[in-house]
């Protein structure tokens, strides 16, 4: 991606003149994990939280980490440093390196590591002000939902599927249980109070998402971590997402219906605000 800098096992330069081993386990297996970290101000948003999750990503895969999480932090900075950007992204990503094409480990793995700064996604001002749509799927993925996997097929069909009939994210469901979006996690707000999936197997704990919900209960509002059915969806008095590019991004349509009155909800509202204001609170030294 131009004008992106990256760093690839110890090798420095622009993103699009890295090269990876077709013989890399992540290309031929997507036998990898992975991390997205945002960057406020030249300094990365919870970069302590991301990694401590891509430990736990690495060992649920039994994937050794070529160095300790500090390396990895040491790497963060160096790099944000070097890509001269106040604003960006960093994509983290971790595989169990090149290797002869064989379904089992290899004797002597040596991991591929890439980091990569990029300018951050943004989000057109319309859908912030207006609030988004989801299109409800069926979750055909594997049972290890709570591992930041880049074995995302899946989750690409899912996003897919959604685009085509105009929403803006795709919402798993379960054997009739809301999980997550494709690349999000979901709340509603009843009568109320905030309620979020339970992070079980069946989704991954997202950074934003424990955030959001310690502000939340900062700011007194009731938050419930429980099984959500589906056709709980229609009694929802507001909705939105969050993920670390989305933040807290409001929902007011679901399968086409609208979402209470179909504006955005005052809870998602004052997250929202709540969110920006303690940026510089979480913020990485």
């Amino acid at each position: 991606m131009e004008g992106c800098l990256g760093w690839l096992n110890g090798e420095i330069g622009p993103l699009e003149e890295l090269r990876v081993s077709a013989d890399d386990r992540g290309f031929l297996f997507a036998d990898g994990i992975y991390e997205v970290i945002r960057v406020y101000g030249s300094r990365p948003f919870l970069l302590q939280e991301h990694l401590l999750r891509l430990a736990r990503s690495a060992e649920g895969i039994q994937l050794q980490l070529p160095f300790p999480l500090q390396r990895f932090a040491e790497i963060t900075h160096e790099m944000i440093e070097r890509a001269g950007l106040a604003e960006a992204e960093v994509y983290l990503q971790v595989t169990r390196g090149a290797a002869p094409r064989l379904l089992s480990f290899p004797l002597s793995p040596a991991p591929t590591v890439l980091l990569a700064v990029k300018p951050p996604r943004s989000l057109p001002a319309e859908e912030r002000k207006r609030g988004v749509s989801l299109a409800t799927v069926p979750d055909d993925r594997w049972r290890h939902c709570d591992l930041k996997s880049i074995a995302l097929l899946p989750n690409v069909l899912a996003a897919e599927q959604a685009h085509r009939v105009g929403a803006h994210e795709a919402l798993f469901v379960r054997d009739g249980l809301v999980a997550e979006g494709a690349s999000s996690n979901f709340f509603l707000v009843r009568q109320g109070t905030l309620i979020t999936p339970l992070a079980d197997w069946r989704i991954l704990p997202g950074v934003t998402r424990a955030i959001v919900l310690q502000l939340a209960r900062e700011e007194g509002i009731p938050t419930e971590e429980r099984d959500i059915p589906a056709s709980e969806l229609c009694l929802a008095e507001e909705s939105f997402l969050t993920s670390t590019f989305r933040e807290v991004l409001p929902v007011t349509r679901i399968d086409g219906s609208l979402v209470g009155d179909g504006l955005i909800g005052t809870i998602s509202a004052a997250l929202f605000t709540v969110y920006h204001e303690g940026i510089q609170r979480f913020l990485s030294t």
